[in-house]
């Protein structure tokens, strides 16, 4: 239930920052490739392109990465026996 939890934690908090980045990523586009601002075309493509598109690959990538740490934990968790020493 834990790995559960935090993969959705994962998902969640990596949606919105790889959200963030697309707008960021898409400003950067506009400037760079001097894209036309007639009828708000650049506005559109940052929300409706680079957003998603953001949204989606941080919300995967946040999902695995939060898994991954949370059942390397699990497996970390688990008690070791102590090492016995033998006498000669």
């Amino acid at each position: 239930m834990k790995i559960a939890l935090l993969a959705l934690l994962g998902l969640a908090l990596g949606a919105l920052g790889g959200a963030a980045l697309g707008i960021g990523a898409g400003l950067i586009w506009v400037e760079i490739f001097k894209t036309t601002s007639f009828e708000g075309y650049s506005g559109m493509l940052v929300f409706f392109t680079f957003m998603p598109l953001g949204a989606v690959i941080g919300g995967i990538g946040g999902a695995l990465l939060f898994g991954i740490i949370a059942i390397r934990d699990a497996e970390i968790a688990i008690e070791r026996e102590p090492v016995r020493r033998h006498d000669r």
